[in-house]
């Protein structure tokens, strides 16, 4: 039709009027544009998914939407549909920045309309501009007119004038209402549109100036704190995509842009290039492993080759970094980028002999990128399971310099028993001045003679804030026999306000039974205001029987604002056969905000007869956030004989989250030889979710020689989800020398512990598997699943138990690649 009207030369609209006439007026004309409502998929009407569902049969693959967080101009939009409801046609523009709402916005505000029987017609077909200019002269009533992305329409060079005068004359055209538009623009052609002319000047959108006066809605860039409020309402009603938006945007707010780019990114990284990819899988491990925001372009360029195929490392050019680079800098909707580069800001600091000039700082023209807060996210779930390769490692050695950074993955590499690279990076970050590398260094040196490098690499970490090393090197010495030694490096730590050394020395004479040079350590921590050290001298004079002595420091103690003096001195009084003043001092403490006093004094009381004093004081401090009282009054009523109280009370606890009363409750009906009470309260234990209960029965059976017993309650918390239970009895059985029965058992906890152990949560599970595996002489399986635990990152760094089987396997770690590092170097 646009062709014809140009080879006729008449205006497109003037054509189409005749065409309408020609077809016979009203009665003869097609249907009007569109379809109801609810026919639509909102994603069709350019709506941006915030997801894709990844799991259930039926919703897998289908695009997501997230619930909706309504803000002021979605009022402004409601009004203006009710208005069209009354029969009033309207228009409304929604003006904002890429991706911050505006067209979600428009297809909530129309959802009213469905019920009403309206229609929505969105003209895009062959083009916007043609399908709009052709069509809209057949729009019917309580029809909702679709120009989203209105600047194809009304900005289209050829024919948006003609687009707005016919849009305008549907609105004001009685005999078509009413009729709604709807539409969105970004702010530049907003201000382009509407712009009044230069004297003298071409004045090219004046139709569409004319059209949008007063009809323009802005809508912000970010969320407010309401409408930040209100989302977070929604993920904790569940949202996972508002959820995990939230802890991506909480600090500027932009949400849309963030839910609506999301996909978008990680489309960006599936479909990128080869080097694009490696590129932001490095990126994503720097950022999962614990390197901060800003990542140096130099090592991002070498950690890359490693991430490559064969194939695509020999297809690379020279010039392979700098095309990737520019590939990941190109932005999707809402602004975001894979990788942004950072603009250096210089650090300015005051001049003079206090500035320190920090070698751990890049330095200020050093290129960095930041990767998207999406594909981080996404970087921590979809390689959780993954040890980054060499050159990653390699390259954070080369070129990271921030201790903090290199302190992190020093840790990520201790965890995934790459112990070289740990050591590598640990001496690194020693060297840019990490206090907790130089503390590691300093404890090395000791351990091998070096007392005088010990004590300069702890005065460095001193120095810089860190004084735990000066504590442990303390404790060497008093261990060595060096007591000199010891307090002056305690002194050194209690001068920069650490007296812990002090306290933590005069416990380890204490212990040696030197009571005096325990005394002498304690009066100089108390000197320096350590209110610990002030109890453990009264302690200490209550023990030799100077009560006064002991009331005196327990006093200055409380004074000095130590919640656990007052009841201290109130123990010291009930002891002695003061309960008046016992309890005079525990109210006191308990006034001070010390629930613990409440429940020595409910003790107290109970010890006294009168439980249900007893009973008000546990129910106070229970009320004030002691969970332990609630303990407290169950084991009480146990012991008068009223179980069914007893039970009463603890399922209390257990229906508010603290199931730690009923595996208490078993406990005490074990001992007391009913094993029928027990197991009953165990299992309502399991039933709240908690199978502690069961498993802590069914040792206690095990070690007394009810092995039946025992395997019967291992296998109700196995049913309960407790797959380790079964592996627990096994190894008590191993350590007693019953080989074969630890092996029978092995295998029956097998399969149940490999279900939870495919949980990516559990990595514990993977590792008990693997000794099981090893303990039955399975080595080969037992080192698949030690390095799937290993490369999970294990957690447990100095490994008890069944742990250490990574260092039975591997006693110089494993290199990135899986395979063990065959010495230490």
């Amino acid at each position: 039709m646009t062709a014809l009207a140009g080879a006729l030369k008449l205006p497109v609209g003037e054509l189409l009027e005749l065409q309408r006439v020609a077809a016979g007026g009203g009665n003869g004309e097609r249907p009007g544009p569109g379809r109801p409502i609810g026919q639509w998929d909102p994603h069709a009407l350019e709506v941006h998914p915030a997801g894709i569902a990844q799991d259930g049969p039926a919703l897998l693959g289908q695009r997501l939407l997230p619930a909706y967080v309504r803000r002021e101009h979605d009022r402004i939009l409601a009004e203006v549909v009710r208005q069209a409801q009354r029969g009033r046609s309207q228009m409304v523009v929604l003006v904002g920045e890429s991706s911050t709402g505006k067209t979600r916005a428009c297809w909530e505000a129309v959802q009213p309309l469905a019920d009403s029987g309206w229609k929505l017609w969105h003209p895009f077909d062959p083009t916007r501009a043609k399908a709009a200019l052709e069509d809209l002269h057949r729009v019917g009533p309580r029809t909702v007119v679709w120009l989203n992305e209105a600047q194809h329409y009304l900005g289209d060079r050829s024919v948006g004038e003609e687009i707005a005068a016919a849009v305008h004359h549907l609105l004001t055209d009685p005999q078509r209402g009413p009729i709604l538009v709807l539409g969105t623009l970004w702010p530049g052609y907003a201000k382009e549109y509407t712009a009044p002319p230069t004297p003298g000047g071409a004045d090219p959108h004046s139709r569409v100036r004319e059209l949008l006066a007063g009809r323009i809605v802005s809508i912000p860039d970010s969320f407010h704190l309401g409408a930040l409020a209100t989302a977070r309402a929604l993920a904790d009603a569940g949202d996972r995509l508002l959820a995990g938006a939230l802890t991506r945007v909480e600090a500027d707010g932009r949400l849309a842009q963030d839910l609506a780019g999301g996909p978008a990114l990680l489309e960006r990284y599936q479909t990128g290039s080869p080097a694009a990819r490696a590129l932001l899988e490095a990126a994503m491990d720097a950022r999962r492993l614990g390197v901060g925001l800003h990542l140096p372009q130099a090592f991002l360029t070498d950690a890359a080759p490693d991430y490559l195929h064969d194939s695509d490392w020999n297809q690379l050019t020279d010039d392979w970094a700098e095309k990737a680079y520019a590939e990941l800098a190109e932005q999707v909707h809402g602004k975001h980028a894979p990788l942004s580069r950072i603009a250096a800001r210089l650090q300015r600091r005051p001049q003079g002999p206090s500035a320190r000039d920090d070698a751990s700082s890049p330095h200020p023209q050093a290129p960095a990128f930041r990767l998207a807060d999406y594909l981080e996210q996404h970087g921590r779930t979809a390689r959780r399971h993954l040890c980054p390769p060499a050159s990653f490692w390699h390259a954070a050695h080369t070129h990271l310099t921030n201790p903090d950074d290199l302190d992190n993955l020093a840790e990520a590499a201790k965890r995934r028993h790459r112990l070289q690279w740990a050591s590598y990076l640990g001496v690194r970050a020693a060297v840019h001045g990490s206090t907790q590398g130089l503390a590691g260094r300093a404890r090395m040196r000791e351990r091998a003679g070096d007392r005088e490098g010990a004590e300069a690499l702890a005065r460095q970490a001193a120095d810089r804030g860190n004084t735990h090393v000066l504590t442990a090197l303390a404790e060497m010495r008093e261990e060595a026999g060096d007591r000199v030694g010891a307090e002056a490096l305690a002194r050194r730590a209690a001068d920069r306000g650490n007296t812990h050394v002090l306290t933590a020395l005069a416990r380890m004479r204490e212990k040696a039974r030197d009571r005096v040079g325990a005394e002498v350590l304690y009066r100089q921590a108390a000197d320096r205001g350590d209110t610990y050290a002030l109890r453990a001298l009264a302690g200490m004079r209550s023990w030799v029987g100077d009560r006064e002595g002991a009331e005196v420091l327990y006093r200055q103690a409380a004074d000095r604002g130590d919640p656990h003096a007052l009841t201290a001195l109130a123990g010291m009084r009930e002891r002695a056969g003061d309960r008046e003043g016992a309890e005079v001092l525990y109210r006191q403490a308990a006034d001070r905000g010390n629930t613990h006093a409440l429940t020595a004094l409910a003790g107290m009381r109970e010890r006294a007869g009168d439980r249900e004093g007893a009973e008000v004081l546990y129910r106070q401090a229970a009320d004030r956030g002691n969970t332990h009282a609630l303990t407290a009054l169950a084991e009480m009523r146990e012991r008068a004989g009223d179980r069914e109280g007893a039970e009463s009370v603890a399922r209390q606890a257990a229906d508010h989250g603290d199931t730690r009363v009923l595996t208490a409750l078993a406990e005490m009906r074990e001992k007391a030889g009913d094993r029928e009470g027990a197991e009953s309260v165990a299992r309502q234990a399991a039933d709240h979710g908690d199978t502690h209960a069961l498993a802590v029965l069914a040792r206690k059976r095990e070690v007394t020689g009810d092995r039946e017993g025992a395997e019967t309650l291992a296998h109700q918390a196995a049913d309960h989800g407790d797959s380790l239970a079964l592996a627990v009895l096994a190894h008590l059985r191993e350590k007693a020398g019953d080989r074969e029965g630890a092996e029978t058992l092995y295998r029956r906890a097998s399969e149940p512990i490999y279900r939870q152990a495919s949980d990516d949560r559990n990595t514990f599970a993977l590792i008990v598997l693997a000794h099981m595996r090893e303990r039955m002489g399975d080595r080969e399986g037992a080192e698949t699943l030690a390095r799937q635990a290993a490369n999970r990152g294990s957690g447990l760094l100095i490994p008890p138990g069944p742990v250490e089987v990574l260092y039975r396997l591997w006693p110089f770690g494993l290199d990135p690649d899986g395979t063990p590092t065959l010495h230490r170097r």
